[in-house]
């Protein structure tokens, strides 16, 4: 039985990364092949040496929301913070609330002097809050006006630039974090690895704030994922099934593209179809992998559940040996942190 504390690791706090490189692709990146635990330093405009003519480079084209509101209690006049997670129907959301126990179902909240207005309709657990919004006008035009863009809680400074927390394609507004893998594409190096016979597939997937949720019990198998919506088209199903055809590699940027792939994998039966919906796939040691070949992603937290999806497909030792040798090495970890690139 595999426990939580079987995927934790020592990082020194300074090696957290606080702020991104300005040039996105400048990245150290630890290459490790999956099946003989064998590493290389090398840095992240290196990637093109690993991608062959006819590969697929897969991206998650999500947007992050400016998802964090600060409001008032228009009775009390007490501060509020609401942080949006999805969508749930027509202008209800999910949201996560501090401080949460002065949120009781009723409570009305104001955000910008009045110009946006919500009430909690319904009490979830971990702070949660259903809250209806009430306006006039976009809703997303008044969010991009009052809202915040959310860090994960591990960066304390400021952004000078909130776009760099977004990747360059970044186009379907939706998710409360960013895909960080893709943090390291720049449109120079996309266009090189097309130049060099890549196809380029997107796909979305809307990242909620359970990718931070801590795994909070010891039997890994105990643990409960969270769900994310995600969209697979079928122009993207076409070209990876060329790419298969044909021999070529498909290459996830990051663990919110392998999420979505391998869930259409598990749903078809390793056949690669259009699809869309909620996925609360779990992916640890002992999974069966059925669409991606090789992928791009940062160093994550140490017990967390994408600890146990990069462990799934190349072995537990090798990925924990890899990351003391990164902390060895000082890369610099999470989310405005170096890469990986791991491969059979």
């Amino acid at each position: 039985m595999l426990t939580t504390e079987d995927f934790d690791y020592d990082l020194p706090h300074e090696l957290i990364a606080q702020t991104p490189l300005k040039e996105r692709d400048a990245s150290r990146m630890l290459v490790l092949n999956a099946e003989t635990g064998a590493t290389e330093d090398r840095h992240f405009y290196d990637i093109l040496d690993y991608i062959e003519p006819g590969d697929a480079i897969v991206m998650n084209d999500t947007r992050v929301m400016p998802a964090r509101l600060y409001g008032v209690k228009p009775q009390t006049g007490a501060h509020m913070e609401v942080l949006l997670l999805h969508n749930t129907e027509g202008d209800k959301w999910e949201t996560l609330m501090k401080p949460a126990r002065k949120a009781p179902v009723g409570t009305e909240i104001e955000f910008g002097d009045g110009l946006l207005k919500a009430t909690v309709t319904e009490e979830l657990e971990h702070g949660g809050r259903i809250i209806e919004f009430h306006y006039d006008g976009i809703f997303m035009e008044i969010l991009d006006k009052l809202g915040e863009t959310p860090l994960p809680p591990y960066i304390k400074e400021k952004l000078d630039d909130p776009e760099m927390y977004q990747t360059v394609y970044a186009k379907e507004v939706g998710s409360a974090a960013a895909p960080t893998a893709g943090l390291h594409w720049t449109e120079e190096l996309l266009q090189k690895a097309q130049d060099k016979g890549a196809k380029l597939v997107y796909l979305t997937l809307h990242v909620g704030l359970g990718t931070f949720r801590p795994v909070s019990v010891s039997n890994i198998e105990d643990h409960k994922m969270h769900s994310e919506f995600y969209r697979f088209s079928q122009e993207a199903a076409d070209t990876l099934n060329e790419v298969r055809k044909n021999g070529g590699k498909i290459i996830a940027t990051g663990t919110t593209s392998i999420r979505t792939l391998e869930t259409i994998g598990t749903k078809f039966n390793g056949e690669i179809k259009p699809s869309s919906g909620w996925t609360d796939i779990f992916i640890k040691p002992g999974y069966q992998w059925r669409v991606v070949d090789a992928f791009i992603t940062n160093f994550h937290l140490p017990k967390s559940t994408l600890v146990m999806l990069v462990s799934s497909f190349t072995g537990r030792e090798n990925i924990l040996n890899a990351y003391a040798h990164a902390v060895q090495e000082r890369y610099r970890f999470f989310s405005f942190g170096d890469a990986m690139y791991i491969h059979k």
